[in-house]
């Protein structure tokens, strides 16, 4: 997965070969215990082999102790935590500091509003990816009145320097990178089950903890107050709960506000696709035939930047608005199978499952490039590579080059408003179903990033404010409006 963070410097390349077995367990640092099976996990099978993931480059040591298996304890004697390095926490919190000054919503909305304290009380279990970022949000909370226990919803994505500053800080963090699936579940349950701790707030990526909770603490669930969901499949899993009359708590679809979707998911992907392709592969973009599996906000992302650097760009699609769409921005739409034997780099964005299939990758070109931009890495069949007759040379973390018999290779690389919103609302303001953020909430993230780019906003006088029927505050646009 290819998110635009900090946690992937290029090292010497260790390369290391690996010949497929019929015995996984041979290949997994830590066995996933017998038994132990995934509820609607989001990622593929493959997460369970150690060799897909590596220690955080700010990790020198040789030491592959699982951190399950290590007694930590921060400068203050707390140990409710689990992370890889807790030595590594100094080199974090320049990684936070840094990230404070490309977040200048979040770090507005913490001058202003804690003193206020609006968070007072909730108790707030999160899964999400485990950045700077991400840190910088966690650390929003605490000083709005939140108490924070959090794990990580990708196993390849934590940047371990960061989990050890936030440990450090006093957060109660689960979570390193190149966790098994069995590592994955326990650091989920380990954040929700504790004695004399019942969390009030969901916020997650992906749907995991939400799912982990629902099923098996189910009277915690029913005390939750509110969930945020920030991804596309965990929204499409809550709203599948809500279908089915089983969504007993207000959820908030975080994914679809307009800052989310154009800020989050367009203008970040859009610098992300190139900085995560440089960072693993080196790779030069211009002439480069890259194909593009869908043209969602992530997917034109990807398109426009590609296409700046003078890649030429395919796109497949189902859905024909967004077909249409990319016709229309210059791109040839295509069917997979048409151009997957000439094509250099295929990017899935998605978020559906098989959409690269062995069948695909068979028949790509020697040194083609196959990443997935979407939450989850189902979107690539990896689990159809594991087989006797194809070798895996390690290249760097989570670089691997997957050989065919006959020596051919591919490069396989493997939001606190609303919960405000939802802690503090009036009861019966939100039934037990998935709302959108509301619209005035949408505007205040976007007006908080505005002091940055020394941007004035117009105003309506009251006149205009009357001839257009609007407050002159805003809400400024329907609901119904496409931006």
């Amino acid at each position: 997965m290819l998110k635009k963070k900090k946690d992937e410097e290029i090292a010497e390349p260790s390369v290391k070969k690996i010949q497929f077995a019929d015995q996984k367990q041979e290949f997994n640092k830590r066995p996933t215990k017998i038994g132990r099976r995934s509820l609607s996990r989001s990622i593929s099978q493959s997460s369970t082999d150690s060799y897909s993931s590596a220690a955080s480059y700010t990790d020198s040591s040789d030491d592959e102790t699982s951190p399950r298996d290590k007694q930590q304890k921060n400068s203050k004697g707390n140990a409710d935590f689990c992370i890889k390095n807790i030595k590594q926490a100094d080199f974090g919190r320049r990684e936070i500091e840094i990230a404070e000054q490309e977040m200048p919503a979040l770090m507005a909305l913490r001058k202003r509003a804690q003193g206020e304290k609006p968070l007072a009380g909730a108790k707030i279990v999160g899964c999400t990816h485990i950045t700077a970022q991400t840190a910088v949000l966690m650390e929003t909370l605490s000083a709005l009145g939140a108490q924070c226990r959090w794990a990580a919803c990708n196993i390849y994505s934590t940047q371990n320097e960061v989990a050890a500053a936030l440990a450090e800080g006093g957060f109660s963090v689960f979570a390193w990178k190149g966790e098994s699936e069995d590592d994955f579940w326990w650091c989920i349950d380990r954040c929700v089950n504790v004695e004399g701790w019942q969390p009030n707030m969901i916020l997650d990526d992906g749907g995991d903890l939400t799912h982990w909770i629902y099923k098996k603490y189910p009277n915690m669930f029913k005390k939750i107050k509110g969930i945020v969901e920030e991804s596309v499949t965990g929204v499409h899993r809550l709203y599948q709960l809500s279908k089915a009359g089983k969504l007993c708590v207000p959820a908030m679809n975080v994914n679809d506000s307009v800052t989310k979707q154009k800020f989050d998911n367009l203008y970040c992907c859009r610098e992300s696709i190139l900085d995560g392709l440089k960072r693993t592969t080196d790779v030069m973009f211009g002439g480069k035939q890259v194909v593009v599996c869908g043209y969602g906000e992530v997917g034109k992302g990807c398109c426009a930047a590609l296409k700046a650097m003078g890649s030429i760009v395919y796109v497949t699609e189902i859905d024909p608005i967004c077909a249409l769409q990319a016709c229309m921005d210059g791109f040839r739409l295509v069917k997979l199978n048409e151009v997957i034997r000439q094509v250099d780099i295929v990017i899935t964005c998605t978020g559906n499952k098989n959409v690269v299939v062995r069948e695909y990758m068979d028949r790509m070109k020697n040194g083609c490039i196959v990443c997935n931009m979407g939450h989850s890495n189902t979107e690539i069949d990896v689990a159809s590579l594991r087989t006797p007759e194809l070798t895996w040379e390690r290249v760097r973390s989570q670089v691997d080059h997957v050989i065919w018999p006959d020596g051919k290779r591919i490069v396989l690389l493997a939001e606190a408003l609303a919960l405000i919103e939802l802690y503090n609302a009036p009861e019966g303001r939100y039934k037990q179903d998935v709302y959108l953020l509301p619209k005035k909430m949408d505007e205040y993230v976007a007006s908080l990033h505005l002091p940055t780019f020394d941007a004035h906003l117009t105003e309506l006088s009251d006149e205009q404010a009357k001839y257009l029927g609007l407050n002159k505050n805003g809400p400024f646009k329907p609901n119904y409006y496409r931006y």
